[in-house]
């Protein structure tokens, strides 16, 4: 039996609940061999509450890790928490030096429970390594606004102009996750292929425990891609795969509660509806 090959370029979460920990949950639950090229350790301090720690990886440690996964033959790939400009510059240059055409990029700029976006500036790296290299990129609001310089995104409408200006970037599809600061009755995310506009909702889950999210949105669309769907399918199963994930997320300790990974392989999924804008 062969099985796809699939590889996350990212953070190291403590806790498990997001970075690589999420991403090969994920990537088991979509039958999917992961890999993992890890660019930062994020400790969190139960002391204080819960505040995090960033802990980038050294250059030579990153390529190394690097040049090890690409030689076996990845099938698609994503990338999460890139700490500074040379991690970003360096991912970004090996990623278009492998060929990989499957690629995700999950441009991550805070860790959940931090108020301030991380290394504002690496948006104008992401910009320059990152999006030309993407098929799909999957800002949340904060970082949607960054990447397309317009700011604070509230409506459907700001999303669309956002996309618009990201794909300009050379992502070729966008998806703008809207999460619950979104004006919408619905969980709502926004695909661009580049000319058409899809919103993807499903219902909103009355909850806090969402921790890793974001990067099991990102990964199950990577997994859907080396299994071989077309974006636009592999974005909607992973709207179905994350939302049923929330739906059933639970209470790690006071301060945080992730999403149940495999909580679509073990219950009813949620259901997703999909309109063209």
């Amino acid at each position: 039996m062969t099985l796809k090959k699939t590889l996350t370029i990212a953070g190291s979460d403590t806790s498990g609940g997001a970075g690589i920990q999420a991403d090969l949950k994920t990537f088991q639950e979509h039958g999917t061999y992961g890999m993992n090229a890890l660019t930062v350790i994020v400790t969190m301090d139960p002391d204080n509450h819960w505040s995090h720690g960033i802990h980038p990886i050294a250059l030579d440690t990153l390529d190394a890790q690097l040049k090890t996964a690409f030689s076996t033959g990845i099938d698609s790939l994503k990338t999460g928490m890139l700490p500074t400009v040379d991690i970003i510059e360096m991912a970004g240059k090996a990623i278009e030096a492998s060929g990989i055409t499957d690629v995700v990029i999950d441009p991550v700029m805070a860790c959940k429970g931090e108020d301030e976006v991380l290394f504002p500036e690496n948006v104008d790296a992401m910009v320059k390594y990152l999006l030309p290299n993407a098929k799909v990129v999957t800002p949340n609001l904060v970082e949607a606004g960054q990447l397309s310089g317009l700011g604070t995104l509230h409506t459907v409408e700001d999303l669309q102009k956002a996309a618009e200006k990201i794909h300009a970037h050379g992502a070729k599809f966008v998806v703008i996750k809207g999460g619950k600061q979104l004006k919408h009755e619905k969980a709502a995310d926004l695909l661009y292929d580049g000319e058409k506009h899809y919103l993807l909702t499903a219902e909103k889950t009355d909850t806090t425990y969402n921790h890793g999210a974001g990067c099991t949105f990102a990964a199950a669309i990577t997994a859907n891609l080396a299994n071989g769907q077309s974006v636009k399918d592999a974005v909607y199963n992973a709207k179905i795969f994350v939302s049923t994930a929330i739906a059933h997320g639970w209470k790690l300790n006071e301060y945080v509660g992730p999403v149940m990974h495999g909580a679509a392989n073990k219950f009813q999924k949620a259901e997703v509806q999909v309109v063209e804008l």
